[in-house]
């Protein structure tokens, strides 16, 4: 974790609005200023220029990331986890607010603690370290150990974020719609909604130790991962509680041999395939901070439940039907099943669904290549970033594609970024052969 003074969670309701009040009155009272002075000087003055400038970046990013819960979760959510197609100011904030976040100071910390366990719960502990190992934007893990010995990773939530979610998401749109990076005509209402529902389910804990036992149980026999056990008796709905399973970030795997780095990746596309046509349970942050490497025993340590969705029959039997028109290079079956998913309706332009079928056609490189697919040879992903801004840019096709598909097209795109990050080596046309083949 970065090295930050801890600072105190804003927790009620009246003093996180008074921050976006301020932060939003502080980018209009700047803006209005510097349009003062370019109108001064004989220019035309650019909103968005004014607004966002490399001063203003820096308030907001600091501001949301003091905030915390889902005003800075919304950020990551809105990157993506790679900033692939944000406009590049809105990329600087989405890239600030991914890093570590600041820790609680040990008192309110011991606060959160004394309601979820009672006080006098550091009787339970041989040792408790209130120095924390992490702190991101809803909560902060601890390593502890219980006087058995057993080492433990205790989650612990900042104090008011599942009450202040709501608000929070309608102050950040707010503060997009301010800066016109959000055209006015475009309805947002639906995503909104939604991302409320995701950061509530992401906020409780107690749906998160679920979603780790289930994917505990689901894995228990594969030999690839290693999926921490849950902790119930010590799990609240602020507090998560589960071993503690050493590993290294997942990007020191950059530096192992080949054959090592080959074999990490495929196992996890081989487990994306398994989470989205037979699970039909998916981990959808694809945050490499999720993904761990027991350098031991070569396992793959798999953390963060919080984004796990439930994946319908027919969503996968949709995306199953992209994945075989992707093999066939068919175009017509391709922009078939891209309807069906939602990517674009049947009323969207030709020249748009063309554009748009041509990403695809991009991002199915790998398939297309027979035998290993080397993913640090090919600017696939630059390509992609210039398309889609480019396309981002003709406001008049702004299109929301339904939420599922927003986060399953998320996890595919950081999964992708990082095989390119490990320079890995991949047979994927024959795992996609394979699990097309096989009924749903």
């Amino acid at each position: 974790m970065a090295d930050r003074r801890p600072s105190a969670v804003p927790s009620g309701r009246i003093a996180r609005f008074a921050r976006f009040g301020s932060m939003a009155g502080g980018l209009a009272g700047r803006a209005a200023l510097g349009s003062a002075r370019a109108l001064a000087s004989g220019q035309r003055p650019d909103p968005a220029a004014l607004l966002l400038t490399p001063a203003n970046i820096r308030r907001i990013t600091d501001q949301l990331a003091d905030l915390r819960g889902a005003a800075m979760k919304m950020g990551q959510l809105i990157s993506m986890d790679t900033g692939d197609f944000l406009p590049p100011e809105l990329s600087e904030i989405m890239a600030r607010l991914r890093a570590d976040g600041q820790a609680m100071p040990p008192r309110q910390l011991r606060s959160v603690l004394d309601r979820g366990w009672g006080r006098g719960w550091l009787a339970r502990f041989a040792r408790f370290d209130v120095r924390p190992i992490a702190a991101a934007s809803i909560g902060q893990v601890h390593r502890a150990w219980l006087k058995d010995g057993r080492e433990l990773a205790v989650k612990v939530q900042y104090p008011g974020v599942r009450s202040s979610i709501d608000s929070d998401v309608d102050n950040v749109a707010m503060l997009m719609r301010l800066s016109g990076l959000v055209p006015a005509h475009l309805d947002t209402a639906p995503m909104l909604a939604e991302a409320k529902r995701q950061l509530h389910e992401e906020a409780d804990y107690a749906r998160e130790a679920e979603c780790l036992a289930r994917f505990h149980a689901l894995l228990a026999d594969d030999p690839a991962f290693l999926v921490p056990r849950l902790h119930p008796e010590l799990t609240t709905p602020d507090i998560l509680t589960m071993d503690y399973v050493p590993g290294v970030p997942i990007e020191t795997l950059a530096e192992a041999p080949q054959p090592v780095r080959d074999e990490a990746m495929t196992r996890l596309i081989a487990l994306v395939f398994r989470e989205l046509f037979e699970f039909r349970l998916m981990q959808t942050d694809p945050n490499f901070a999720n993904y761990r490497w027991n350098r031991t025993t070569g396992q793959l340590v798999l953390l963060d439940f919080g984004a796990t969705r439930e994946i319908s029959v027919d969503v996968a039997a949709r995306y199953h039907e992209l994945m075989v028109a992707g093999l066939a290079s068919d175009r017509a079956a391709t922009r078939t099943a891209a309807v069906r998913i939602g990517f674009f309706s049947p009323q969207t332009g030709a020249d748009k669904q063309d554009r748009i079928l041509d990403l695809f056609e991009a991002a199915f490189a790998p398939v297309k290549t027979s035998g290993t697919f080397d993913f640090s040879s090919t600017d696939i992903a630059a390509r992609l970033k210039d398309d889609g801004l480019a396309l981002a840019q003709d406001r008049d096709f702004w299109h929301i594609p339904p939420v599922d598909t927003l986060f399953l097209q998320r996890k595919f795109g950081g999964l992708f970024l990082l095989g390119a990050r490990l320079k890995a080596r991949v047979d994927v046309r024959a795992m996609m052969a394979a699990w097309a083949t096989r009924p749903l």
